[in-house]
């Protein structure tokens, strides 16, 4: 009787390990390599008027709406005068400086104050947490008027 218990422990401890690791890896979804996210306009130094348009560029993935969990695909996020990324295992922070897209938009109308601003992208799976590695754009530097 011993034995049975003991050979079951065996089975269902990796079992639910497995089950275990894919909810903490659910966010990783396989991508291209090479994918890029970049931002089209304005260009990086620009002087701009409020509003300013943002466009956003993707290359070796394709866009998809938040919640469709399809292989190679993200959404756009803005980050907006942020300095430290977020934390690349956890959804991407909706907020002022954090920008979701998952409408599958790839372009955005913003009121900025005057001064500098930088932005960036960074691309979020169907669960908006980013890809691994991350698909990530140079930040951009640019001056309201």
């Amino acid at each position: 009787m011993k034995m049975k218990v003991i050979n079951t422990f065996k089975l269902v401890i990796p079992t639910l390990y497995l089950s275990m690791s894919f909810l903490v890896f659910a966010g990783n979804l396989p991508i291209e390599e090479g994918a890029k996210v970049y931002i089209l306009s304005p260009a990086n130094g620009a002087v701009v008027t409020s509003p300013v348009t943002v466009r956003f560029g993707l290359s070796g993935m394709g866009v998809a709406p938040a919640g469709v969990d399809r292989e190679n695909t993200g959404h756009h996020h803005l980050l907006i005068d942020v300095e430290t990324l977020p934390d690349m295992s956890r959804p991407i922070p909706s907020d002022k400086n954090h920008r979701h897209f998952g409408g599958g938009q790839t372009e955005v109308v913003l009121d900025l104050t005057p001064g500098q601003h930088r932005l960036q992208l960074l691309l979020g799976d169907y669960s908006h947490i980013p890809h691994n590695p991350s698909v990530l754009s140079e930040p951009i530097i640019i001056t309201v008027e």
